[in-house]
């Protein structure tokens, strides 16, 4: 598949790189239509979209692999994964980091929480750098990213967090977060302690004015900016159908409803360019066979979208 690693992408980027939390392969499609260059691979949406209960740890690693294979088997966009804390230890992390590297994640997220039931207790220091070395060792030579983070309260804990991102730093973690950010004062007290790659995490905009801007925070090392959108948007546009076709007691909502696409009716299929999957069939074949479903055609692909060859959709 032609895809850029993250690394590519940070040393070609003069900027921040904005990257959407993704959960399936859906979401992921949806991204790479928009024209997104990365994306994050989100435990919490993660667990809520495919396991259906809330992030309190439920989440493994073979749940993990599962869905970030798929991902990265059918999309072109380099995929960072939170990690947690690992599932377990320092070889438990090697293996994670082995194992996810090999099914093509760009970079890794790991934590230093001594919970995951309760993610605001820091684990030691030595604990975690131990972790950390893992994880380094494990993805020594491969195109997969570590992304040390740590989960100190900038409130109270500001410094603790830049001295363990100092330190990850220092050990060779090419990125960096102290995922408790929210605002440009204590950012930029990162960045003047911290060198290196750094990401702006879950960017979030109270009252509608964003915390930062990635003209803002550019400058100060922060080359990838994570945001949570993608799966309350997805929950917000099936309700608005299942509200209206629920109450009509039909689905001429559906039907009549376009949105931005432009594309009808009541299947997501033409947003995955289905024609291009016969035209595929047809060079091998010699037929002239025309995708339907169940006899019925299907829209053409959306204009204005990203569109990838097909050949790297497998």
């Amino acid at each position: 598949m032609s895809r850029k690693t993250l690394r590519q992408l940070c040393q070609e980027t003069e900027g921040t790189i904005f990257a959407p939390c993704v959960y399936d392969c859906s979401s992921a499609r949806a991204l790479e239509m928009a024209g997104y260059k990365a994306l994050m691979f989100s435990s919490g949406e993660f667990s809520l979209a495919i396991n259906g209960v809330v992030d309190y740890g439920f989440t493994g690693l073979s749940d993990l692999e599962w869905m970030v294979g798929r991902i990265t088997n059918t999309c072109t966009l380099p995929l960072a994964v939170d990690i947690e804390d690992g599932f377990g230890g320092p070889l438990a992390v090697y293996r994670t980091c082995k194992r996810l590297a090999r099914l093509g994640a760009a970079a890794v997220q790991l934590e230093d929480a001594g919970d995951m039931e309760e993610t605001t207790g820091l684990l030691g220091r030595e604990q975690y750098y131990a972790k950390v070395r893992a994880a380094l060792d494990a993805l020594a030579g491969t195109d997969c990213m570590l992304i040390a983070r740590t989960n100190a309260d900038p409130a109270t804990q500001l410094d603790e967090g830049v001295e363990r991102m100092l330190r990850c730093h220092e050990m060779g973690a090419e990125m960096t977060t102290v995922v408790k950010l929210s605002n440009l004062k204590d950012a930029e007290y990162v960045a003047k302690y911290v060198p290196g790659w750094k990401m702006y995490p879950d960017v979030k905009a109270p009252n509608g004015i964003p915390e930062v801007t990635v003209d803002q925070i550019a400058p100060l090392g922060y080359k990838f900016m994570t945001t949570h959108f993608v799966l309350k948007a997805a929950m917000e546009g099936i309700l608005e159908h299942a509200n209206a076709n629920l109450k009509e007691k039909n689905v001429t909502y559906t039907w009549t409803h376009k949105g931005v696409t432009g594309v009808s009716g009541d299947s997501a299929t033409p947003f995955w360019e289905p024609q291009k999957y016969t035209e595929l069939e047809n060079s091998y074949t010699g037929n002239n066979k025309v995708y339907t479903i169940v006899g019925n055609a299907v829209d053409p692909y959306p204009e204005g979208y990203v569109t990838i060859d097909i050949k790297d959709r497998f």
